[in-house]
């Protein structure tokens, strides 16, 4: 990207004060042309233009900058010693010009940049990855970072900049502000029962709360309000909550060796260790979470957050299949 020196500034803004304020990047074209091929006509021909229209141009750049650039010979032109002055500061302009003109093609064309995604953890399991994947496998240029954490986090993120694009989840009762985000709606995120191949209820394609009052559950967080089951609150269930474990990992771990159940997003069932079990929870005992993609409002979508969008899209199709695969629906 263009990264501008002291120098380059104080060309800028000499050449500025010589042209009163005003210059024509495209004079600056011609003058070097002209230095570059050491006459008008040879310049014109390079360039297109007729032999008049150099000297018009050149003849414009030494009005405006009170200088006499070129001494006219019999064959060609020569620099004077303002023409050297200038030369250094008009090929530092262009050369940067240049270079910034380069750095935008990038970003258009995605052959450059970054894309910067945060993303809450269950997201991270399957969908996020596989979004990532595609995009680095089209857009190999284009330097991606990954954030995880929690919603709130990201919502902050987006509107301090941090983050281009977010995936986000929330529950019915609590939707976003829509003033500030614009969302795209990306899976419903419902919840799964994980039990031990040897559990009685194994067999089971959808359970209720009250068929698991009994159970010893494994949970994210000794603080019931602040987990997957805190669900369960709302419709005045309370699990028996035994072991904690904060990686979802080693949840699942605990469940497999007979210890206890808990519950999986969706999101991650495809993701979930082949030796445990999963049933749906109903509906009506677990607020199904919302998942999506988020972007601010009111502000211009790099085209690397357009095409890391329509990538997510494909991913959440992918996913549902492998749901479907995971839980035998």
């Amino acid at each position: 990207m263009i990264d501008a020196t002291s120098d380059d500034l104080a060309g800028i803004t000499c050449i500025s004060r010589m042209a009163g304020g005003v210059m024509d990047i495209g004079w600056l074209e011609v003058f070097r042309e002209v230095v570059r091929r050491g006459s008008f006509t040879a310049a014109a021909q390079a360039m297109g233009y007729t032999q008049s229209a150099i000297s018009r141009q050149v003849s414009a750049l030494e009005g405006a900058t009170g200088a006499t650039l070129f001494d006219r010979l019999p064959r060609g032109v020569r620099l004077t010693a303002e023409g050297r002055c200038l030369l250094t500061h008009a090929e530092a302009i262009l050369d940067r010009l240049g270079a910034a003109r380069d750095d935008l093609a990038a970003l258009r064309d995605l052959a450059g940049g970054h894309l910067r995604v945060g993303a809450f953890g269950t997201a991270d399991a399957m969908l996020v990855p596989h979004a990532m994947a595609a995009f680095h496998a089209a857009y190999p240029k284009v330097t991606l970072a990954l954030s995880e954490g929690f919603t709130p986090d990201h919502v902050a993120g987006l509107h301090a900049g941090a983050v281009d694009v977010a995936v986000l989840s929330t529950a019915p009762s609590r939707p976003f502000d829509t003033d500030r985000l614009d969302l795209r709606h990306l899976i419903d995120d419902h919840m799964f029962v994980a039990l031990p191949t040897i559990h009685p209820l194994a067999h089971r394609r959808v359970l209720r709360l009250a068929e698991l009052a009994e159970e010893r559950w494994v949970a994210g967080s000794g603080r019931i309000e602040d987990t997957l089951i805190s669900a369960s609150l709302r419709v005045g269930f309370r699990p028996r909550v035994e072991l904690v474990a904060g990686e979802w990992i080693a949840r699942q771990g605990l469940v497999a060796a007979g210890l206890g159940i808990t519950l999986i997003p969706s999101l991650a069932v495809a993701a979930t260790r082949p030796d445990v079990v999963l049933a749906a929870l109903h509906p009506d005992d677990a607020p199904v979470r919302a998942v999506y993609a988020a972007t601010p409002r009111g502000l211009s979508k790099p085209p690397a957050v357009v095409a890391f969008l329509d990538l997510l899209d494909n991913a959440v199709a992918e996913l549902r299949v492998q749901i479907d695969e995971r839980v035998g629906q």
